[in-house]
């Protein structure tokens, strides 16, 4: 259930990322879910090869070197997708910042049992006006 609502939520980023970025591409709604299943996999099976040997350069560059992995990802994934193109370096590079950007903002509210989670602050306390004993209290919530 969660990985269906992170499958969507990234397919929904893509097609967000090609409608503000002139350099990347999408046709239609399922190349972009394909090219959300094809770049899971290749980032997951990729994933400790790929931070072992970007490590060093990962440590000088404080990590931005991840989003050129990223990008190079994409373009990949470009050209097995039909549909799905992205357009140059450049253009992959930005629209992993944003990828990644969006779907960093939107996953962060989901459990891993695709439930929606937020944080509710409920002002409690204090009797006829007496603010001393008011304070926010931070309640946790899922939907």
């Amino acid at each position: 259930n969660g990985l269906f609502c992170r499958w969507m939520i990234l397919t929904v980023t893509i097609l967000v990322s090609s409608y503000l970025m002139d350099g990347i591409h999408v046709n239609v709604f399922f190349s972009a879910f394909f090219a959300v299943a094809i770049l899971g996999n290749l980032m997951h099976f990729s994933g400790r090869y790929r931070l072992y040997l970007t490590l060093p350069i990962n440590i000088l560059s404080l990590v931005l070197f991840t989003f050129v992995l990223n990008a190079v990802f994409l373009m990949i994934v470009s050209g097995l997708i039909p549909g799905f193109d992205v357009y140059g370096l450049c253009s992959g590079l930005f629209g992993s910042l944003l990828i990644s950007l969006i779907s960093w903002i939107i996953t962060s509210f989901i459990y891993d049992r695709g439930t929606v989670e937020y944080i509710a602050l409920k002002k409690t306390g204090g009797t006829g006006g007496d603010n001393k004993n008011e304070f926010w209290q931070q309640i946790f919530c899922a939907e």
